[in-house]
């Protein structure tokens, strides 16, 4: 059977009538940019992130380069994160003119290690930026213990993890701004590009609300300079549509993840570690094998999708050489670039679509 890294087509089929009435509302009411619709979401998604306030903007990439530029982020500066992510993590950072610093990642969690954070910290340093990769929180509390040692900023790329909870609270609320995307693929996506910057901080907000709307508050009147970096009326009316069933979905995953580790109990593949005092939403189920061109090479075969999440670390990418660190600085993530292999997870797989990935899989490596 031929299946997908992502079925987006089930996900469309089961909301289609609901999906046609809120695209045709917005065509019918001329809302495209901003109006009621994303001011609807807005007022939804934070309700559902537990937070204050969320701003909804162009993308992901979106959210996290207006995070920044609304905690006054300016060249010389320096974020600690993680070299283990998509690019847009450190990419926006740059694009400041600050400097993405990297800290090893656990390799339990694939998160940014907190052990490694202090030895980071310079007199330049303004920000620590943890990703909750693949759907699991990182380690919040040590973080931001660290943080308000050294008086940082603490922001959440949540882009990942649309639900999920470290120690009973809702990601988004764990830092002092955070930032989504909503990519089709996401657990929470949008039909094109979509973002938001969530924070319980009033003065944070009203500034990314002005920095996303060209710094300004009133039709041509300009008080900074901004970004056209808004979320447009139709991907939050589908937003809207998807986000009451958001929790349903994440538990679906969740249950999909459970029978995955049950199927593969036995074999040489690690399978993910979920910490007990988080809720992990696995946006993608991740697993890690030194003979990863076998598996993939038997999944091509058998038309079984998959992902490398990620092949090259950020600091070996290209783009970001001139930061100057070398092969071998961040060992753990090195080794997770050359292992991992991301197989199918939507909230819709079927246990015989699981079976046949792990069939397929523990013959390879039989």
């Amino acid at each position: 059977m031929n299946i997908p890294l992502v079925d987006l087509k089930t996900q469309y089929a089961a909301l289609q009538p609901q999906m046609q009435e809120a695209i045709n509302r917005v065509i019918t009411n001329t809302s495209f940019i901003l109006g009621p619709e994303v001011g609807q979401f807005e007022e939804d998604f934070a309700a559902y992130c537990r937070a204050q306030h969320a701003i909804g903007v162009a993308s992901g990439t979106a959210a996290l380069d207006l995070a920044l530029r609304a905690l006054d982020l300016s060249a010389g500066d320096e974020v600690i994160t993680t070299p283990f992510t998509f690019i847009a993590t450190a990419e926006t950072i740059a694009n400041l003119g600050a400097r993405p610093v990297f800290v090893d990642i656990d390799p339990q969690t694939y998160n940014i290690n907190p052990n490694g954070i202090e030895a980071a910290i310079t007199p330049h340093t303004k920000a620590i930026m943890p990703v909750h990769l693949f759907g699991q929180p990182a380690a919040m509390d040590a973080i931001n213990k660290i943080a308000r040692r050294h008086n940082l900023y603490v922001i959440e790329d949540a882009a990942q993890a649309h639900g999920a909870e470290y120690k009973g609270q809702r990601t988004g609320t764990l830092g002092d701004i955070a930032c989504y995307s909503f990519y089709p693929s996401k657990n929470l996506g949008a039909y094109g590009d979509g973002g938001a910057v969530v924070t319980n901080s009033d003065d944070l907000a009203a500034k990314v609300r002005l920095l996303r709307h060209h710094g300004s508050a009133d039709r041509y009147h300009h008080v900074i300079l901004g970004l056209g970096e808004r979320l447009d009326g139709l991907q939050a009316a589908i937003l809207g549509v998807k986000l009451p069933h958001l929790d349903r979905w994440n538990e679906q995953r969740r249950q999909a993840a459970y029978r995955y580790n049950a199927l593969f109990a036995g074999s040489d593949l690690i399978t993910p570690a979920e910490n007990p005092h988080v809720r992990h939403v696995y946006h993608c189920y991740t697993v890690r094998t030194p003979r990863r061109d076998v598996v993939t090479q038997a999944l091509q075969a058998a038309g079984i999708g998959y992902g490398i999440h990620y092949p090259l670390a950020l600091h070996q990418q290209p783009a970001l050489a001139y930061l100057g660190y070398r092969e071998g600085d961040f060992p753990v993530a090195e080794a997770c670039a050359r292992d991992i292999i991301s197989l199918p997870m939507f909230p819709e797989i079927t246990a015989e679509q699981q079976e046949a990935v792990v069939t397929t899989i523990r013959r390879a490596l039989s």
